[in-house]
């Protein structure tokens, strides 16, 4: 069985007490630690474990119950939810999914929300985009086409792509659902970047800039298909990087 997940100080930046006490309970409700149907600690071993106040407890209890993940009741205690009623769609509970072994069901429902959701926004982008949107998606294009030797570089630039072109497209639900973009390709990345095979690398960015070439001209179910055939690619590479990392 998997152990609690661990309550310190993360190196990509300094979380409040609140905010690291529900991403280690968030966690240990996604990976199984505490599983649904299940009740989580009583508020002393909490206190205990973190070494928080209980008005801060309070606050983490109130978040988690926000995002689906957990119900309290009187004299009952605090029962961990069904995963149906976990809310996917928040970003933070996305990033502590992150944080857990990815399977291969989550990876292909993330990819099932992606060709929903972002052929649709760059079909619409192509019909609303303004001079400004169509810079920044240049700009990104060109920043993707430098990293040629740092992923991270490689993946943020990609990252500012995806939600530009939610941007471009006007619509804010649309640019509301880029926590689950950000996913995908966080989880991608982390198995498999382009930066390291050249061919790959181009193959990307010339997949990407069709989809700006499209966008430019407002021909919108160019741009659609050329987002598919983006989202395709990376499920592709990662085939790959399983099957290798098998072998």
């Amino acid at each position: 069985m998997a152990s609690p997940a661990k309550f310190h100080k993360y190196t990509e930046g300094t979380l409040s007490s609140h905010d690291q006490v529900a991403r280690a309970l968030g966690m240990d409700i996604l990976g199984g630690i505490y599983p649904p149907g299940s009740k989580i600690p009583g508020e002393s071993e909490i206190l205990h474990r973190f070494g928080v106040s209980r008005t801060v407890l309070r606050e983490v209890l109130k978040t988690l119950t926000a995002k689906g993940l957990i119900v309290s009741k009187t004299r009952v205690g605090t029962t961990v939810l069904d995963s149906s009623h976990w809310n996917f769609f928040d970003a933070d509970v996305l990033s502590w999914k992150v944080g857990q072994s990815f399977d291969a069901g989550f990876r292909r429902d993330l990819t099932e929300v992606r060709l929903a959701l972002e052929p649709a926004a760059a079909f619409v982008a192509a019909e609303r985009r303004s001079a400004e949107d169509l810079a920044e998606l240049r700009r990104c294009i060109a920043e993707m086409r430098a990293a040629t030797s740092s992923a991270r570089e490689f993946a943020e630039a990609d990252l500012d792509f995806h939600r530009a072109v939610g941007r471009a497209s006007g619509n804010v639900l649309m640019q509301s659902m880029s926590a689950v973009v950000e996913t995908a390709l966080v989880a991608s990345f982390t198995l498999s970047s382009p930066v390291r095979e050249e061919d790959e690398h181009e193959v990307s960015v010339r997949g990407h800039e069709r989809i700006v070439d499209a966008i430019e001209v407002r021909d919108g179910a160019a741009a659609a298909q050329a987002m598919r055939n983006v989202i395709g690619h990376g499920v592709e590479r990662l085939a790959k990087a399983e099957i290798e990392a098998k072998t």
